[in-house]
C-alpha cells in the first residue's frame, strides 16, 4: 500500500515529485525517495523517514524533466535507507518504484544473483530493475524488456521505471492501483489522484494488464502483448483545496469538521418524495435478490454492519462478512445473492478478492466506494459513490459517516425492490430527518465537550465502548478510532456481551463509553450501570432525553433526531474524543505507526 508517482514533461520534475509524495503519504511514510533522469545518468535520492526527511537531505533539487518517486509502507524489510525506493539494477542504469507484493521474488533473486546481479536491499521490489536490465541486454528494446520483466512477476504490482539515456517512463499494473494524469505540458502516473490534483483533473484509470509509455509529448497504452488499448479520459470533480489541510493542524480534524459538507453531498438528489433514488440504480434493480452479503474491512466493515442491521430489520436475509475471511465464511452464493463491497478507496485487496470470488460463484456485485474509476467500481456489476471527497488522514472519519448514510439509503432501495421485504413503517420520517443530519453534525462540532473529557480520562488504563443495535457498530468504530491514533488500549463490545467476559477487566481506571440511539438501548443502560457498580466511570453518548444521562458520570450530547441517525452523531463525538486524546498524548495523528490509508496488499 505504498504510494508511487512519475512525471515527465517540460521543466524540472523534482519539485513536482516531492509535492506528489507529500500528497500520497497517507499510503505510507516509512521511507521516501525519488529518481530523476537528467541526461547524465539516473540520480537516486532516498532515505528512511517521511518525505520531509527526504526534502531536508536535498540541498538543491536534482535537475531533470522526468522522474519517479515513492513513499513506503514496509512489507519486505524494515524501513531503512537501503530498503527505500527507488531501487536500481547493479549498474544504477534502471530505477523502479513499486506498490504491491512480488510473490516469487525469492526465486527470482536467486536466479539473478547466479547471473552476477548484486542486491543492496531486503525488498521484493529490487528484483524488478534487475529483471529489466537482464531482458534489456538480450532484446535491446526497453519497452519489450519491461513487458517481459512484468510478465515474469507473480503477485501484485503497480510499477514505474526510468532508464539511463531514455526520455521515457515505463509503467504497468496488476492488482495495484495506477492512474494516468493528463496536462497540456506534462504527464503523471500515481497510485491515487491527490498526487497530481494540483496540476490536472483529467485522468485515465488504468486496468490490470495495462502498460504505459510516457514521453515528453505523448503517451501510449498497450496490453502486455504490445497491442494498443483505448481507455476513457475522465474528469475528477475533487477540488485541489479539498486535499490540503486548509489551515488545520491535522487532516483528521479538518475531515471531521467538513463532515456536514460531505454528508450534504452524499444525500443530494437521493431522496425524492419520501423514496430513495440512486442515479445509476433504477427501481426494480434488485427484485430478483433473495439474500444480501456485505463485505468490507476495518472502518468500512463497521459501516457495513450499520447497513446490514437496517436491511436485516427489513426482513431481508443479510450477512456482514469480513472480506479477508470471505472465501471460508461466505456460505452458499448464487445468482440471487447480492454482494455489496464497501471500500473507501475501491482498491482494498481483501475486498477486491472477495468481490472476484463472489462473481465467480454467480453473485451480483455492487461496490459502495468513494473513488470514481477505482478497481472495485469497475469490476463490480454496479457502483454507488459516497461522494465524501478526498480523505487524507489515515484514520477514516468523514468516509465512515458518508458510507453509513449511503448504505442506509441503499438498504431502503433494496428493501423496496424485494417483494418479500418489509420496508420501514417510519421511512418517511427517517428520510425527512436525514436532511437535517448535516446541520446536526454542525451542532455537535460547535458544542462538543470531547476535548475536556479526553483530558479527564487521559490517564486511564483502558477504554471500553458499548452499544446495542445500530449503536454496536458505532461502539466498535469508536474503539477502533481511539486505538488507531492514541495507541491506548480500547475495545468495543455489543452491550449485552460486556458481562460475558470483558467485565473482568472493568475497574475505576477503565471508562465505559455507552452509545445509545433512542432504539434498542435497554441492554446498553443495564450493562453501563453494572460496569459503574464495579467502579468504572460511565460516559453517555447520545440524545439528551435518555434516562442513561441521569446516571452517567459524564455526557457527550447529540441533537434529538431519528434513531437511525443518532448513532452517526454519536460517532462524531467519539471521533473528536479520539482526536483530542491523541493530541494531548502528542501522537502523529495523521500518520499513526504501522498503518496506511489503503490496504492494497493481502
Amino acid at each position: 500500500m505504498c504510494g508511487i508517482i512519475a512525471r515527465i514533461g517540460h521543466g524540472n520534475a523534482a519539485e513536482t515529485l516531492l509535492s506528489g509524495l507529500e500528497n500520497l503519504e497517507y499510503r505510507g511514510y516509512d521511507s521516501a525517495g525519488i529518481a530523476v533522469q537528467n541526461g547524465s545518468g539516473v540520480k537516486v535520492h532516498k532515505c528512511s523517514g517521511e518525505v520531509s526527511d527526504l526534502k531536508s537531505t536535498l540541498t538543491t533539487h536534482p535537475h531533470g524533466n522526468m522522474g519517479i518517486g515513492h513513499t513506503r509502507w514496509s512489507t519486505h524489510g524494515p524501513p531503512t535507507d537501503e530498503n527505500a525506493h527507488p531501487h536500481t539494477d547493479t549498474a544504477g542504469d534502471v530505477a523502479v518504484v513499486h506498490n504491491g507484493v512480488i510473490d516469487n521474488y525469492d526465486e527470482l533473486r536467486v536466479e539473478l544473483q547466479a547471473m552476477g546481479h548484486v542486491f543492496e536491499s531486503e525488498t521484493d521490489t529490487e528484483v524488478i530493475p534487475h529483471l529489466i536490465d537482464e531482458y534489456l541486454k538480450s532484446t535491446g528494446d526497453t519497452e519489450l524488456a519491461v513487458r517481459q520483466a512484468v510478465d515474469t512477476l507473480e503477485g501484485s504490482y503497480a510499477i514505474a521505471a526510468i532508464v539511463d539515456g531514455e526520455e521515457a517512463v515505463y509503467a504497468a499494473r496488476k492488482g495495484s492501483p495506477l492512474v494516468l494524469g493528463l496536462d497540456d505540458e506534462e504527464w503523471f502516473l500515481a497510485s491515487d489522484v491527490p498526487a497530481f490534483l494540483d496540476y490536472t483533473d483529467e485522468v485515465i484509470y488504468l486496468e490490470d494488464g495495462d502498460m504505459v509509455v510516457l514521453e515528453p509529448d505523448s503517451y501510449r497504452i498497450t496490453d502486455l502483448e504490445g497491442e494498443p488499448l483505448e481507455r476513457p479520459i475522465e474528469t475528477v470533480d475533487w477540488d485541489p483545496e479539498d486535499a490540503g489541510k486548509g489551515g488545520y493542524d491535522h487532516y483528521m480534524l479538518k475531515e471531521i469538521d467538513t463532515q456536514p459538507t460531505a454528508l450534504s453531498n452524499t444525500i443530494e438528489g437521493r431522496i425524492d418524495n419520501g423514496t430513495v433514488a440512486f442515479e445509476d440504480l433504477q427501481s426494480g434493480t434488485f427484485e430478483d435478490v433473495d439474500s444480501v452479503q456485505f463485505i468490507a474491512c476495518g472502518t468500512s466493515y463497521h459501516a457495513a454492519m450499520y447497513g446490514g442491521q437496517l436491511l436485516r430489520s427489513a426482513g431481508v436475509r443479510t450477512e456482514v462478512l469480513r472480506a479477508s475471511e470471505y472465501k471460508s465464511m461466505s456460505g452458499p452464493v448464487d445468482d440471487a445473492t447480492l454482494v455489496v463491497a464497501v471500500t473507501q478507496s475501491g482498491e482494498t485487496a481483501d475486498t477486491l478478492d472477495a468481490v472476484r470470488t463472489a462473481s465467480d460463484h454467480g453473485a451480483r456485485t455492487l461496490a459502495v466506494t468513494n473513488v470514481v474509476g477505482s478497481t472495485a467500481a469497475r469490476e463490480a456489476d454496479d457502483a454507488v459513490y459516497i461522494r465524501a471527497g478526498p480523505e487524507v488522514g489515515v484514520a477514516a472519519t468523514k468516509t465512515f459517516s458518508s458510507q453509513a448514510v449511503t448504505l442506509a439509503l441503499l438498504t431502503q432501495h433494496v428493501a423496496a425492490d424485494i417483494p418479500e421485504a418489509t420496508p420501514r413503517d417510519d421511512r418517511a420520517s427517517m428520510l425527512e430527518s436525514l436532511e437535517d443530519l448535516p446541520s446536526h453534525v454542525e451542532t455537535v462540532l460547535d458544542t462538543t465537550q470531547a476535548e475536556e473529557l479526553a483530558e479527564t480520562y487521559l490517564d486511564s488504563e483502558s477504554y471500553f465502548f458499548i452499544g446495542s443495535g445500530l449503536g454496536h457498530s458505532v461502539a466498535l468504530e469508536g474503539a477502533l478510532k481511539f486505538k488507531e491514533i492514541t495507541y491506548e488500549h480500547a475495545e468495543g463490545f455489543a452491550s449485552g456481551q460486556l458481562k460475558h467476559g470483558p467485565l473482568a477487566l472493568v475497574t475505576e481506571t477503565t471508562p465505559v463509553f455507552a452509545v445509545y440511539t433512542g432504539g434498542e438501548d435497554e441492554k446498553t443502560k443495564t450493562n453501563a450501570i453494572e460496569a459503574q457498580s464495579r467502579g468504572a466511570p460511565i460516559v453517555a453518548v447520545g440524545p439528551d432525553d435518555h434516562s442513561l444521562v441521569d446516571v452517567a458520570d459524564a455526557y457527550l450530547s447529540v441533537p434529538d433526531t431519528h434513531p437511525v441517525w443518532a448513532g452517526l452523531l454519536a460517532n462524531v463525538q467519539l471521533q473528536l474524543l479520539s482526536y483530542y486524546a491523541a493530541k494531548l498524548l502528542d501522537r502523529p495523528i495523521d500518520k499513526p505507526r504501522n498503518l496506511a490509508k489503503s490496504v492494497t496488499v493481502e
